[in-house]
């Protein structure tokens, strides 16, 4: 018999609960929003709370991977157009890897499931990521991203949060979808993606026939120190493909490395596959016109505002030598960029720069980064005055002298390199605090376009889906999901009570949840002067 939660626990009063505190025994006033400096400021260092809670989170498991364990690799290379749409890429960035032509850029990606253990099978409904390193004549570049181009969540802080809901029950050591709608329901931002993720696009064909999407928010800058944000975008020439629940079991009963054998087969045999790369571009700043903010990664940037626009084109085309040397031991992170591609002040971007690098300094060590895999081409060897640690093997040998293994020395050693004619600057002004997004109107609408352009049969599995889920969970969890679909669209509501056995009345009839805005409440648009915007009713209200 399936374990559930007893009914009542959902609803015992606040005061009945004990405190959710930090490893250090504090209080935790605010686990919803990183420190930052304004409601779109970059993040604080003294973020303790979010570094404490994200490094533990890093270090859960070991060898395997906390999330994205299943997965295969596979090598390439990538060539830009030298043009972003029609116009000369040199425009929007000084990035020589989107610039020059006729240049075949080394690149290895490595595609997984997020959810699962190194073992599960590849036909389970799950995000799939989609993370590749471009070895560039100017070092690494890792684009790590999704195949679904958003998020579950907005804020870094959470994501520990939610892998440990999407993960097996501690106790019953089982995926309890109850576990996984209890965190969504309260986390309005998460139903964008779960109409994606429980539609047949939760269950991609294969790799090949997939897209992917670097999912946050950067900039690029040009040699002006002028700045755009953009999203990165790959689009497969094959085409894309997905799986029933049904068409999904049926290859699972045979077969649970379905991806990782269509892939390795596809390559030996010459059947490259491709995938054009695509950026949407927008001007950078805060966009009060839109009713979400271009920095939230739960928001898709509609494309027929923000069209994709081709940079370039990436073929895969050599399978690996060693599974394990190459894409076990392959690692990546967000921070990774090179001159020309820049930060956002993307919360989940900020807190995965710190999360990924430090993830891979504990699973494989260090020196992650000698390893050939992850290695810089030698056109851009490393040279950093970084010394010895676990697994060393490399000497760095501080160029001229090799006793000099620190900066600046006037006897020789390494120096630093020029800076470029222009650099790019942020203006960043606000009060340091937690700050979660004024802009939420979105959270409903974006999942009730998706609902309203998907295909019939694409509908009537989404809502399958999430009636056998439904049914799983308290009716006091199933009833806020009814509600949030129906404040996404009354006919996705309505689908969904239907299949789930629920009453849609008494689910219409629920409060909204404490502390979030109505779903339909209109916002308030904030005024601008001489380029700044004037301190936010939020800006000047105690810190919760």
């Amino acid at each position: 018999m399936k374990h559930k939660p007893e009914s009542h626990q959902p609803d015992r009063p606040d005061g009945e609960r004990p405190i959710l505190t930090t490893r250090q025994g504090h209080p935790v006033r605010d686990n919803q929003a990183l420190r930052s400096v304004g409601e779109r400021g970059p993040a604080t260092l003294e973020n303790y709370q979010f570094i404490e809670k994200i490094t533990h989170f890093d270090r859960e498991r070991i060898p395997e991977r906390v999330v994205h364990a299943r997965g295969t690799g596979a090598h390439g290379y990538f060539e830009a157009y030298g043009k972003i749409g029609n116009e000369p890429a040199a425009k929007y960035t000084r990035a020589r890897v989107l610039n020059e032509t006729g240049v075949q850029t080394p690149v290895f990606v490595r595609f997984s499931t997020v959810i699962g253990g190194k073992d599960s099978p590849e036909t389970a409904r799950d995000p799939r990521g989609f993370a590749v390193k471009l070895k560039t004549v100017d070092g690494n570049w890792d684009l790590v991203g999704n195949n679904l181009k958003i998020f579950f969540i907005r804020d870094a802080i959470k994501f520990p949060d939610m892998i440990h809901a999407f993960k097996p029950d501690p106790v019953t050591n089982r995926q309890e979808p109850w576990r996984f709608y209890d965190f969504v329901s309260n986390s309005p931002e998460a139903l964008h993606m779960v109409t994606w993720v429980k539609s047949p696009w939760g269950i991609p064909a294969n790799y090949r026939e997939m897209e992917g999407a670097g999912v946050n928010t950067y900039k690029l800058v040009n040699d002006q120190g002028v700045a755009h944000l953009v999203k990165f975008h790959w689009q497969p020439k094959q085409g894309v493909r997905n799986l029933t629940a049904a068409q999904a079991a049926e290859i699972q009963a045979h077969d649970v490395g379905h991806a990782t054998k269509d892939l390795y087969e596809a390559i030996e045999r010459g059947d490259y596959p491709e995938w054009e790369f695509c950026v949407q571009i927008m001007s950078d700043d805060d966009h009060p016109e839109l009713d979400f903010d271009p920095l939230d990664d739960t928001k898709r940037w509609p494309e027929d505002r923000f069209p994709l626009l081709p940079v370039g084109r990436m073929v895969l085309n050599r399978n690996p030598d060693n599974v394990f040397a190459e894409t076990e031991q392959s690692a990546f992170g967000t921070g990774v960029l090179v001159d020309g591609i820049d930060f956002s002040d993307d919360k989940m971007l900020q807190g995965r720069t710190l999360s990924y690098s430090d993830t891979q300094r504990y699973r494989v060590g260090p020196n992650y980064l000698q390893l050939p895999i992850n290695a810089p081409q030698q056109a851009a060897q490393a040279r950093t005055n970084q010394r010895d640690g676990q697994m060393a093997y490399h000497v760095d040998d501080g160029g001229a002298n090799k006793h000099i293994n620190y900066e600046p020395s006037s006897l020789g050693g390494l120096q630093e390199s020029p800076p470029p004619a222009r650099e790019y600057r942020q203006w960043v002004e606000g009060h340091v605090g937690r700050y979660q997004t004024s802009r939420t109107q979105d959270d409903y609408r974006q999942a009730g376009e998706r609902y309203r352009t998907f295909e019939d049969w694409e509908r009537d599995e989404l809502v399958k889906n999430l009636g056998d889920d439904l049914r799983q969970c308290p009716e006091p969890i199933a009833l806020r999901m009814v509600w949030h679909f129906w404040h996404c669209d009354e006919e996705y509501g309505r689908r969904v009570a239907e299949a789930a056995g629920i009453d849609l009345a008494k689910a219409r009839a629920l409060p909204p949840l404490p502390g979030k805005p109505a779903p339909n409440a209109e916002r308030e648009v904030p005024t601008y002067t001489d380029g700044k915007q004037e301190a936010a009713a939020q800006e000047a209200a105690p810190v919760k």
